[in-house]
């Protein structure tokens, strides 16, 4: 049984957010955090890899009120898929789209907020240092701004990061990349270890969700919500699960 001092959250919903991962145009299957190698995604829940169509199938399995999009391209340095973008949020105008595209400066959040396609996921693996968290802190764009905490081995992003909880927006993910598609189970001491540091933040775990259960024993201990993509796609997590759930 896993044990945190985080405590349930009165009164708080849980939130399933569905993830997908964008390269070239479609969506890919995520597993390990070894992005070079991610498959084009396949998925029980519709035909082919198409990201309108991968949505709506998660759409059609359950009204997530969030999707989160994993921009890996830009992520990479690469070109990125604002076009993608664009068409995801035409289709479906009442989906809220966390979406992680790389973002290194403060300007390039403001950017993309004001773009109106989603609000901005500052990944700590993306940042050189402190400084976009410390200029935003005090912007409008602020209430747009999440923040993942990317762990490997390791933390990985600037240094101090994990210590100051006052450059830490009110949204935060706890990113464990190694187990991101890995079907072993959230990562319970990580979670743990970040709801003392920061109790009143909405904590979000990602990275080896498995089932109804593991989402049950998340909600329990405090989290805000979990990110989930692989046990969707397969039919692990079904749609009544969801249901009771969002109760």
């Amino acid at each position: 049984m896993p044990s945190t001092t985080m405590q349930p959250r009165e009164g708080a919903m849980f939130h399933v957010v569905p993830v997908i991962d964008l390269r070239e145009g479609g969506v890919v299957h995520a597993r390990r955090g070894d992005r070079g190698r991610y498959p084009p995604l396949r998925s029980s829940l519709c035909a082919g890899n198409d990201p309108v169509a991968v949505v709506g199938g998660l759409l059609r399995l359950h009204p997530f009120p969030v999707v989160y999009a994993a921009d890996l391209d830009a992520i990479q340095g690469a070109e990125e898929n604002r076009p993608t973008l664009a068409r995801l949020k035409a289709a479906f105008p009442d989906v809220a789209f966390w979406v992680d595209a790389g973002f290194r400066t403060a300007d390039a959040v403001r950017g993309f907020v004001a773009s109106g396609l989603g609000d901005a996921v500052l990944g700590s693996e993306s940042l050189h240092d402190l400084a976009p968290l410390a200029a935003l802190r005090a912007d409008p764009a602020w209430a747009r701004v999440i923040l993942s905490l990317d762990f490997r081995d390791r933390f990985v992003g600037p240094p101090g990061l994990p210590d100051r909880p006052d450059l830490w927006p009110q949204r935060i993910i706890a990113m464990t990349l190694a187990r991101v598609g890995s079907g072993e189970g959230p990562d319970w001491s990580r979670l743990a270890e970040i709801g003392r540091i920061k109790p009143e933040a909405s904590l979000f775990a990602a990275g080896g969700v498995r089932n109804g259960d593991d989402l049950r024993h998340l909600a329990a201990r405090g989290s805000a919500g979990a990110l989930v993509a692989t046990a969707l796609h397969d039919g692990r997590i079904g749609g009544a699960e969801l249901e009771a759930l969002s109760r």
